[in-house]
């Protein structure tokens, strides 16, 4: 019986002046255009989008694909009351990609896969739609809402099943 060869970065250290590519993660904070039809995570820090985390990296194994792990943040601007001066609340982006990142491990080993770390302010629905579609994604993984309002007042994975140009799946 022949034994399967392991992937070629699995389980073995770095060469010689080249960096561990278990670590080439952390080299890369956003997608750029060499993603082939990756396979698009969003990530919000809830138990479901936990679930789809590991779903689309599984995903992304299978096929061969990049994982682009997407965080959205509100707009995050709001008015000091007393002076009415405009402020924004900004994050350090090497700390969300760190946090991230972590994330990632606690859910799934990482070694293997070509993973990035995407971060955009706006609405989670659109501005996944478009991550999607920017980068040719050949699948969208997002976790089912928690709270029962969204079923009621509309949610974000009901919003990308009727706009996202790419399968869209919702990970319980």
């Amino acid at each position: 019986m022949e034994q399967a060869e392991p992937h070629p970065h699995q389980g073995q250290p770095a060469e010689p002046g080249r960096p561990d590519p278990r670590n080439d993660a952390q080299s890369r904070s956003t997608p750029s255009c060499d993603l082939d039809h990756p396979v698009v995570a969003g990530y919000d820090g809830s138990q479901s989008s936990r679930h789809a985390l590991a779903y689309a990296a599984g995903m992304a194994r299978r096929l061969g694909r990049p994982l682009v792990v997407a965080y959205i943040c509100s707009p995050g601007v709001y008015c000091e009351p007393l002076t009415g001066q405009v402020i924004g609340a900004s994050r350090d982006a090497e700390e969300m990609q760190r946090w991230l990142l972590a994330e990632l491990d606690e859910v799934c080993d990482r070694a293997g896969l070509d993973v990035r770390v995407l971060t955009r302010r706006g609405s989670p629905a659109k501005e996944l739609a478009a991550a999607a579609r920017e980068f040719s994604a050949d699948a969208l993984v997002i976790g089912a809402p928690e709270h029962v309002w969204h079923h009621v007042a509309g949610s974000v994975p009901g919003w990308l099943t009727r706009h996202a140009h790419c399968p869209v799946i919702v990970v319980p």
